[in-house]
């Protein structure tokens, strides 16, 4: 026993330490189990559900860059009724709060996708994508603009059964602005970043390497313009932020934390270390004890 308390709380969800997966990134949680013991995270956040199935983008969606990735997936999924038939009853393995993400292409889809899982005690709470980058419908046309985001927010508010998390964009003029109307249309909590926008060519054929022609750029590259957007939001609202973007350790993750976080996500670190996340749990405990930090929630924020 060290005397470290990791324990926080992130408007009702209770975490036994800050470090969740990223979704999209940690697929339905359970295929994890396989490499570690899911149930040391603080919490698991599933791959984002739609209303509908959906295939995804054609290949190729994902291409290596030299500090990360740039993916276009397109939110390939079974869709909710699916996940609610035969994912869900798998997800009693996970002991640890598990929060649903769930995407749509308009505001009734998301509100339809909200009431389905509001009654579901497997659910700890709901992540409400509005970020991404690689659908034709949906994705950034909300997240850009502070009317549309208090919109969308506030009608899934009316529905949902648990505490909400709005995932924001980093492809914005004004995070704060964007963070204030999510709260101002009820968030309980907020996740940031997604995914940048970028593009690779293929010299060989002169043409975009992705199908889809732009993608997502997640990874190392990204963390400053994470770490600067998470300072910016925790200044803009007075709720809890879970931060992510190019977190690889535990240094990487106390840059989120000091900087407003009261939780950290990894994401496409999984794929090349998939015990990233328990490297980072340890990281974080051995720091505290080097300090004299005795609760984690002190350095929340100091920075700042």
């Amino acid at each position: 026993m060290t005397g470290v308390s990791l324990k926080v709380d992130i408007a009702g969800i209770k975490m036994q330490n800050p470090v969740t997966t990223a979704s999209g990134t940690f697929g339905w949680g359970v295929e994890y189990s396989q490499c570690f013991d899911v149930n040391l995270l603080g919490a698991v956040v599933l791959k984002s559900i739609t209303y509908k199935q959906k295939i995804g983008n054609p290949p190729p969606r994902i291409i290596e860059t030299p500090s990360g990735v740039l993916n276009s997936i397109g939110l390939a999924n079974p869709g909710i009724a699916v996940f609610m038939r035969e994912t869900l009853p798998q997800l009693k393995a996970i002991k640890v709060p598990v929060i649903a993400s769930i995407a749509g292409d308009t505001v009734e889809e998301y509100v339809s996708l909200a009431e389905r899982l509001a009654s579901e005690k497997q659910i700890a709470g709901i992540e409400v994508n509005i970020s991404c980058p690689n659908v034709k419908e949906g994705g950034l046309e909300f997240a850009v603009s502070t009317v549309q985001v208090e919109k969308l927010v506030s009608a899934v508010a009316r529905v949902v059964g648990h505490p909400l998390i709005v995932k924001l964009s980093p492809n914005v003029t004004s995070i704060s602005d964007i963070a204030r109307a999510a709260v101002q249309g009820g968030a309980h909590a907020l996740s940031l970043i997604n995914t940048l926008v970028g593009m690779v060519i293929d010299t060989q054929t002169r043409r975009p390497a992705l199908v889809n022609k732009v993608g997502g750029l997640a990874g190392p590259a990204v963390r400053p313009v994470a770490v600067r957007m998470v300072w910016q939001a925790a200044q803009a609202v007075d709720v809890p932020i879970i931060g992510m973007g190019g977190i690889c350790t535990a240094e990487d993750a106390l840059q989120f934390i000091m900087a407003g976080a009261s939780g950290v996500a990894v994401g496409t670190y999984s794929f090349v270390h998939p015990g990233a996340a328990l490297d980072i749990i340890h990281g974080l405990e051995e720091f505290c004890v080097r300090e004299g930090v005795k609760d984690i929630n002190e350095l929340v924020g100091c920075s700042i």
